[in-house]
């Protein structure tokens, strides 16, 4: 039982620190995660499988539907 006290007070103890940044944020708003939504990504014409994808399939006569 004590052991499971202590789990718990450590898993608070990591849930209230990971919460800092949320809590001290001036926006409350996150940047995108998202990978065309990243500038440096696109500076470097880094797009997601799934873009890339059917930009590639656009010309191509014998494409698959889906």
């Amino acid at each position: 039982m004590h052991q499971i006290v202590i789990v718990i007070g450590f898993v608070g103890v990591a849930v209230l620190l990971l919460s800092v940044g949320v809590i001290l944020r001036k926006d409350h708003t996150f940047r995108s995660q998202h990978m065309h939504e990243n500038e440096r990504m696109r500076e470097d014409d880094i797009r997601c499988a799934t873009s890339q994808d059917r930009e590639m399939r656009r010309g191509n006569p014998h494409k698959i539907e889906v």
